[in-house]
C-alpha cells in the first residue's frame, strides 16, 4: 500500500513534516478511472483521528464530521510507531457500508497544540503559502492547507518547521473571548524549487473560544482569518 507523505515528530514544540513528496493518486491514469467505474471512482477524502490496535495496525477512524468506520483492510505504516493510541490523518477511503471502509492511502497530518507565545525560545515566521483554512463539523480541530516551497541540496530531507503561538485571549465587553493564534514557520534552509501542498491541524481547546483569529505570514504578506468554532 502506498502513503501520501510521511512526517517526522519530535518531542519540542516544532514539528517537523518533510519537504517533499509524491502523492499517491494524482498520477493515477486508467480508463476505469475515467469514466468512473474504478476502484476510484467512489474514493472520498477526510481528515480523521485513526485508531491503532496493540499489534500497531490502523483498524477505525473518525472524521471530522464524527462518521466512524471500521477498516476492513486493517494496515500498518512506517509512521504508525505506538499501539494503542491515535493518530491525525488524512485519509482516503471507500465506503462499504454506513460502518465500514476499505482505505486507499493514508498519510499523518501535524497536528499543533497552541503555545503562549511568551514560552517559545524561537519564532520563525518564514512565509508560506495559504490555501484554505476550516474548522471541522466535531469542532475539535481548525484545519490548514499550506503551500510551502520545497526542493533538494543532497540525499537528506530536510524537513520545515511549524508550530503555533497564543499571543493573546481578548476579553470582549459582551463577555465573549477571542483567541488570537499565530502561525510559524521555519524554512530550515530548504531551497525553494517546487510547491507542494501541506495539511496542518490545530487542536482547539476546550472550552472553545467564542472565536478564533489566526495570522500567517504568506509569500504576499500577513493574512488575517476569524473563525467562530
Amino acid at each position: 500500500m502506498g502513503f501520501i507523505f510521511k512526517i517526522r515528530y519530535n518531542a519540542k514544540h516544532f514539528l517537523p513534516f518533510l519537504g517533499l513528496f509524491t502523492p499517491l493518486l494524482l498520477s493515477c491514469e486508467s480508463d476505469s478511472y475515467d469514466k468512473g467505474e474504478g476502484r476510484y471512482s467512489l474514493m472520498r477524502a477526510d481528515m480523521a483521528d485513526i485508531t491503532v490496535d496493540s499489534r500497531q495496525q490502523a483498524v477505525s477512524f473518525v472524521t471530522d464530521d464524527d462518521d466512524s468506520y471500521q477498516l476492513v483492510n486493517p494496515f500498518t505504516a512506517k509512521w504508525i510507531q505506538t499501539a494503542d493510541t491515535t493518530y491525525r490523518t488524512i485519509i482516503y477511503y471507500n465506503k462499504v457500508d454506513d460502518r465500514s471502509a476499505e482505505v486507499v492511502s493514508a498519510g499523518t497530518v501535524v497536528t499543533l497544540n497552541p503555545m503562549p507565545h511568551w514560552r517559545l525560545k524561537e519564532q520563525p515566521q518564514d512565509p508560506v503559502g495559504f490555501e484554505s483554512a476550516w474548522i471541522g463539523k466535531n469542532r475539535r480541530y481548525l484545519n490548514i492547507g499550506l503551500l510551502v516551497k520545497t526542493g533538494r541540496i543532497s540525499d537528506e530531507e530536510l524537513p520545515h518547521l511549524v508550530g503555533l503561538a497564543r499571543d493573546t485571549v481578548v476579553e470582549h465587553a459582551n463577555g465573549s473571548h477571542t483567541a488570537h493564534y499565530r502561525l510559524l514557520h521555519g524554512q530550515n534552509g530548504i531551497p525553494q524549487y517546487y510547491t507542494n501542498r501541506r495539511y496542518v491541524s490545530i487542536l482547539l481547546p476546550q472550552p472553545l473560544p467564542d472565536t478564533i483569529h489566526l495570522s500567517l505570514n504568506t509569500f504576499d504578506g500577513t493574512i488575517h482569518r476569524t473563525f467562530v468554532p
